[in-house]
C-alpha cells in the first residue's frame, strides 16, 4: 500500500524555519519524483517544489526560490523540506505528493496519483 507521511509543520514567526519531512512507504521512491503543494485558506492547491529522483535535481515555485531548498535521502525513504525566511502569506497546510519519473519544472496538481495528509505551516507574529 502506497502511503506518504509528512510532519515538521507547526508554528513560527516571520523569518523563522521548520523543515518538513515526507516519508514514503509500499512503493520504492528511486523511480518517482516528489513534489510538495501546499493550499491556503480560500485558495486552490498550489504547487512549491519537487525533485527528481534520477539526480536530484530540483526546481521551485518563484515564491519560494532562494528561501526553500528540497532534498532527498533514499535510504530513509525521505523527501525534506527546508524552509527559511518564512513570511506570512507561506501559512497553509502543506502536501507531499508522488508524482511521474522526473519533474522538469514545478509540480501539477493532475501528475500527483498519491498524497499525504498534510501538515500544517502557521507563520504570524
Amino acid at each position: 500500500q502506497v502511503q506518504l507521511v509528512e510532519s515538521g509543520g507547526g508554528s513560527v514567526q516571520p523569518g523563522g524555519s521548520l523543515r518538513l519531512s515526507c516519508a514514503a512507504s509500499g512503493f520504492t521512491l528511486d523511480y518517482y519524483a516528489i513534489g510538495w503543494f501546499r493550499q491556503a485558506p480560500g485558495k486552490e492547491r498550489e504547487g512549491v517544489s519537487c525533485i527528481n529522483s534520477s539526480d536530484s535535481s530540483a526546481y521551485y515555485a518563484d515564491f519560494v526560490k532562494g528561501r526553500f531548498t528540497i532534498s532527498r535521502d533514499n535510504a530513509k525513504s525521505t523527501v525534506y523540506l527546508q524552509m527559511n525566511s518564512l513570511k506570512p502569506e507561506d501559512t497553509a497546510v502543506y502536501y507531499c505528493g508522488r508524482g511521474p519519473w522526473i519533474c522538469a519544472t514545478s509540480p501539477k496538481l493532475y501528475e500527483y496519483d498519491y498524497w499525504g495528509q498534510g501538515t500544517q505551516v502557521t507563520v504570524s507574529s
